[in-house]
């Protein structure tokens, strides 16, 4: 896992990260498979203590190329997590009345709550991405928006909350298998829209800005992650592990008994002797 994390000093070239990478587990995918229904049990567990202790909040952040993955990765790592303390947010064009407030202020009120996991699917970096690569707004005015997300994702760690940043790294020709895939399955015609071959001719505009949203917000505060995201497997087992093993550190614990608690159970199980 340390391997995919990216440094908070120094500069970042996604060619360096390979996306077919499959780590240790060459030709070994069932038992990859295994691994990951062990951490979807880990996870569960974890996440109903988290609920539970009410202190900590998680937030996940996954960005990514069209088809790297994000829906997918949401449901298959999250599989058999309690719903109830769990939350997935999608950000979409902005609409008139976000756009009258500040870019971060939509992004704020969907952040977690104490015992919460919130799952951002993109984000608020699609404000040094989309709109970097589409010049939706002058350069001076995204390049301070590091800033602005450093700042925001400090508060936030400082209130509480954990963060987890996940890029999934797909090559040009993965995605273009995905879309032909999206085509020739009727039942995936729902998520083809034609839209996306144009943005492919963006490929290496998205990179540069991924490189440096990568580089300049990856804090010991809000890491991120450069997820080799070829493989569906490999990327949902690496994504599990770190989620895992970062809420393993929180070193969380369940809220004390009830006062008297042996008497509460002596009376219920009086009760239910009674009524057998």
């Amino acid at each position: 896992m340390k391997d995919y994390r990216v440094p908070t000093k120094g500069g970042i070239k996604l060619d360096d990260y390979d996306p077919n990478d499959v780590g240790e587990y060459e030709g070994g995918k069932q038992t990859a498979k295994d691994i990951l229904q062990e951490l979807n049990e880990e996870l569960e567990a974890l996440q109903e203590l988290l609920y539970a202790e009410h202190k900590h909040k998680l937030l996940i952040v996954l960005q990514g190329m069209d088809t790297s993955g994000k829906d997918g990765t949401i449901r298959h790592v999250f599989e058999g997590v309690n719903p109830q303390g769990v939350k997935v947010a999608s950000f979409k064009v902005p609409t008139p009345v976000e756009l009258d407030h500040d870019y971060l202020w939509r992004v704020h009120q969907k952040t977690p709550a104490k015992g919460e996991i919130v799952i951002f699917n993109r984000s608020h970096y699609e404000d040094v991405l989309v709109v970097r690569v589409h010049n939706l707004v002058p350069k001076e005015t995204w390049q301070k928006r590091y800033r602005h997300i450093n700042e925001f994702e400090r508060r936030l760690a400082e209130e509480g909350a954990t963060i987890l940043k996940f890029y999934l790294h797909i090559n040009q020709d993965e995605q273009a298998q995905r879309f032909l895939e999206r085509v020739e399955k009727p039942h995936k015609h729902w998520k083809f829209n034609p839209g996306d071959l144009e943005e492919r001719k963006y490929w290496k505009d998205y990179q540069r800005a991924y490189e440096d949203a990568l580089k300049r917000t990856s804090k010991t505060w809000a890491p991120w992650y450069v997820i080799p995201a070829n493989h569906k497997w490999y990327r949902n087992l690496v994504v599990a592990a770190v989620i895992v093993e970062s809420l393993k550190n929180l070193k969380m614990s369940y809220p004390a008994d009830v006062e008297d608690l042996e008497t509460y159970h002596k009376r219920l199980l009086e009760m239910t002797l009674s009524k057998a």
